[in-house]
């Protein structure tokens, strides 16, 4: 285990939206997507610097363990994690002999049946406690706008949770002329109602605080014309999907 190597971006000790109660949050290197509105584009490319073996990574986020209290724990979040499958397979065996809960932060990109990835997903469902995963749009026409991939192996991985009786929390980020759409949020909310196995909806409201880090990166932003959804369009939005159903697990 100790020859695996995991490539961080950054760290956060303290966080209080990345799951349930306060979680220490490790961000990988590495991302198949190019999202329009992502607010970590420092994290697409896999640069292979900021080296961690597993346990050094669970040393360095033990040392916030008392803010964790009952529900608290680590995230692992980038980037996209599942891009670091075996890293973070070893890191959430580690966490688990420490009785510390462990959430996976992902959009779902890498996720395939194929082998040699597909073994050790399942073998990762044993360790972990939680899937926070984005729904990015139902539509794979714009999905593939959004993130210059299509959704099919997104679709796949929702209903393989569910098929496994996983839990998951589902964050939608609502971005006016794109995935606010009615038509497209009641195929959402029928597509989350067709699952058994969803704690947890969010609705997150886009915004371009991270114009400044593309200036910084040189990486022309392409949603410069796109302001934040109106208060009525994120109530519209979270009537829609039903957030008020979601309640199985609320942060206090």
């Amino acid at each position: 285990m100790e020859d695996i190597l995991g490539y961080i971006d950054s760290f956060e000790s303290f966080a209080l939206v990345d799951g349930p109660g306060v979680r220490s949050v490790l961000f990988l290197q590495g991302c198949p997507f190019r999202c329009l509105y992502c607010h970590n584009p420092e994290t697409w490319e896999f640069i292979k610097k900021n080296p961690l073996t597993p346990k050094q990574a669970l040393d360095k986020m033990l040392r916030y363990k008392p803010y964790w209290k009952d529900h608290g724990g680590i995230t692992i979040s980038g980037g996209e994690p599942l891009s670091q499958i075996d890293f973070i397979l070893a890191l959430a065996k580690l966490a688990k002999k420490e009785g510390i809960t462990t959430v996976i932060d992902t959009a779902g990109g890498p996720f395939s049946r194929e082998e040699p990835f597909f073994s050790k997903f399942n073998e990762l469902l044993n360790y972990v406690d939680l899937f926070l995963l984005d729904i990015k749009s139902i539509d794979s026409s714009i999905h593939k706008t959004i993130t210059g991939k299509d959704n099919k192996n997104i679709i796949d991985l929702f209903r393989y949770l569910d098929e496994k009786g996983f839990p998951i929390w589902i964050r939608h980020v609502l971005v006016p002329s794109y995935t606010d759409d009615d038509e497209m949020l009641r195929r959402t909310s029928e597509f989350i109602a067709s699952l058994n196995n969803v704690e947890r909806v969010e609705v997150l409201p886009y915004h371009a605080l991270a114009i400044p880090k593309y200036e910084k990166l040189g990486i022309p932003y392409r949603l410069k014309d796109i302001f934040s959804p109106s208060k009525e369009r994120i109530k519209n939005a979270e009537e829609i999907l039903n957030v008020n159903k979601y309640t199985k697990y609320q942060n206090k």
